[in-house]
């Protein structure tokens, strides 16, 4: 790490008022104090490092440069936001974040005034940061809005629709192009920079606005004429790109770790722009810290880790990761049958689909930032008759719904969905849980929808969607490391529609629809202890029901508990429908659905979050006592 002077200047930077006080030649020495800020603070709590120190520069230069938070200043994704909260007054915190009760590890609107807009999913901030822009305009107001979208976020859809309106309209907003993977122009040095300095100067803004000023005079068809031909004088000597084609002004590229290149074109886009802009910063992700340079992923997500070494603490997991099983159970399969293949969008580790690509890399297909697409692709697939596994994380699966609707349901068509990070997820908090997907996807007529209740059953469901082409199938399970159950050699093709009994009981039954298995199994210890003879079931499929289970449960028990780690209207919803069509519920049933709660909820640990919810062992047995209208004080009552 960087040693700094005995006063830091940091310490002098509560907020960008402060930092717009620093002179141009000491800023350099505040981006390695930010710096060293940042990775002493994420070795703590692990999180997102590589994506901030890519952009320390270029976060101190914004605000060095532009009025925030009158100026609005929106981060794509978020993951690279760190030192944009150190330099926003939340620098007291930063060592809370995505702790509970802490930082959250995105921008946040409720967090700080200097986070005018939420993020988390990839891409958004040029359609939110249009918004803005033409919200300033009506209001008559003068203030900036800058975008900083990364490389990766620029491969979904929205980017371009976003920039395309934005071209259109030929709103004021400036759009920062941070390109951390050098995918599309490296920087030429002095020369590169030279160049975007006088592109964006007055002169050539001025020549390009006079294009547009002609219109009133010369007609629409002589203004775009005058327009490009100044472009494309330009483009000789910069290289002109399709951005400018969708009309926005580019700059760049530039080195987005050099203040001498990143301070002048920021102040010549300020004072002279006009219409929208797009400038090309090249930063190297992980940069300034040796082991997040040398790592392939650049230290995107890291576990708490040593700041010398860059070692990082491993868990020491009893289980398994269901992701991993995934990974395995999906290779296996692949060994089998050749037509079966694997998409992914952008998460191929995240997925578990990295075992697949390893292993057969020709029928493995990352898309890139693009779920829409993903989906759709998974469709022409199937209907060459391949059996495309369509990898998608449940928070993230939720952009590409039309698409599962129109072009996967309704066609009939054989996609499978593995849905990983079902229910809490932890750290992420609520922009990446996965609560909605069981609710969206049962309500879709022909949709075949599972839940792996533990690592075994993850195995069986990934064989069974396999085998399975009468249509669109989808199986859930979470982040995190299974429960430790012994796993088959070869998952077991199960019968659709058919759940299982795990353990007898005579008056409450437990119906489970995921891993809240384990503690219904526990909650059930609980309860025979106080007298309560409890019946524990795994529905397995929330469609279609196991109609014969259900009313089976309902005729021999007195209470009816249906658990599952996901929004209101999904598993439990079809049980009350299904009980309620068929009058089952007029005979002295005392039946609750135990769902996740009608919030959202906060980052936490996944075991803190669940027992907030009650949807652990205790809550369980609470809602059985509740439903019999008993205390559990006196009853033996064991949890």
């Amino acid at each position: 790490m960087t040693s700094t002077p005995a006063t830091p200047l940091l310490d002098k930077v509560i907020i960008p008022a402060d930092l717009r006080q620093v002179e141009d030649r000491d800023l350099p020495q505040l981006a390695r104090e930010v710096r060293d800020e940042m990775i002493d603070a994420v070795s703590r709590t692990g999180g997102h490092l590589g994506a901030g120190l890519g952009v320390v520069e270029l976060t101190v230069a914004i605000h060095k440069v532009f009025n925030t938070p009158d100026d609005k200043l929106i981060f794509d994704v978020g993951h690279q936001c760190y030192p944009h909260k150190i330099l926003t007054g939340r620098r007291d915190r930063i060592r809370t974040l995505r702790q509970e009760d802490g930082l959250s590890g995105f921008t946040r609107r409720a967090e700080s005034e200097y986070d005018p807009f939420g993020a988390a999913h990839s891409s958004t901030s040029i359609s939110a940061g249009l918004g803005m822009a033409v919200a300033a305009d009506l209001s008559g107001s003068k203030r900036n809005v800058i975008a900083v979208i990364g490389d990766g976020a620029m491969s979904a859809g929205m980017a371009y629709e976003a920039l395309n309106n934005a071209g259109a309209l030929d709103a004021r907003l400036i759009v920062i192009l941070n390109d951390n993977d050098m995918s599309i122009a490296p920087p030429t040095g002095a020369m590169s920079a030279y160049l975007a300095r006088l592109a964006s100067g007055r002169t050539y803004m001025g020549f390009r606005d006079l294009g547009k000023k002609l219109t009133a005079y010369l007609g629409k068809n002589v203004d775009r004429a005058i327009t490009r031909a100044v472009e494309h004088a330009r483009g000789y000597v910069t290289g002109g790109t399709m951005f400018e084609e969708m009309g926005f002004y580019h700059i760049g590229p530039i080195d987005g770790h050099s203040f001498d290149h990143l301070l002048p074109v920021l102040r010549n886009v300020r004072d002279h722009a006009r219409g929208p802009v797009l400038i090309h910063v090249v930063t190297q992700k992980g940069k300034g810290y040796a082991p997040a340079e040398a790592a392939a992923d650049k230290y995107h997500g890291v576990n708490k880790f040593d700041v010398i070494t860059g070692a990082q603490a491993k868990a020491k997991p009893n289980a398994p990761s269901y992701t991993s099983v995934f990974g395995e159970a999906l290779v296996q399969e692949a060994g089998y049958d050749d037509k079966i293949v694997g998409i992914t969008a952008a998460m191929p580790n995240g997925t578990g689909l990295d075992k697949l690509q390893e292993a057969f890399p020709l029928r493995t297909f990352d898309v890139g930032i693009a779920e829409q697409h993903a989906v759709t692709f998974a469709a022409g697939l199937a209907a060459e008759g391949y059996k495309p596994f369509c990898a998608i994380y449940s928070t993230f699966l939720q952009r590409g719904y039309d698409q599962v609707v129109h072009d996967v349901a309704i066609q009939g068509l054989p996609v499978r969905f593995p849905i990983d990070r079902a229910g809490f997820v932890g750290a992420d908090g609520p922009t990446h849980a996965g609560s909605f997907d069981t609710t969206f996807l049962a309500t879709l007529p022909g949709m075949v929808v599972m839940a792996a209740a533990d690592e075994a059953e993850l195995k069986h469901m990934v064989r069974t969607a396999a085998a399975y082409d009468d249509g669109p199938i989808s199986f859930r399970y979470p982040r995190g490391e299974g429960v430790g159950v012994e796993l088959p050699e070869r998952g077991q093709i199960l019968e659709i529609g058919k759940g299982r009994v795990v353990k007898q009981g005579a008056k409450v039954a437990l119906l489970s629809f995921g891993t809240r298995l384990k503690d219904c199994l526990l909650a059930a210890e609980d309860l025979d202890a106080a007298g309560l003879s409890t019946a524990v079931a795994d529905a397995r499929f929330a469609k279609p029901l196991d109609h014969d289970l259900i009313r089976q449960l309902v005729r021999h028990h007195e209470v009816l508990i249906t658990i599952e780690e996901g929004a209101v209207g999904g598993f439990g919803g079809h049980v009350l429908q299904f009980l309620s069509s068929e009058g089952l519920l007029d005979h002295g049933l005392k039946i609750r659905s135990m769902i996740l709660p009608d919030v959202w909820m906060e980052q936490a640990s996944p075991d803190a979050m669940y027992a907030k919810a009650g949807l652990d062992r205790a809550g369980i047995v609470s809602t059985v006592f509740k439903a019999l209208g008993q205390s559990r004080v006196g009853v033996g009552f064991a949890g």
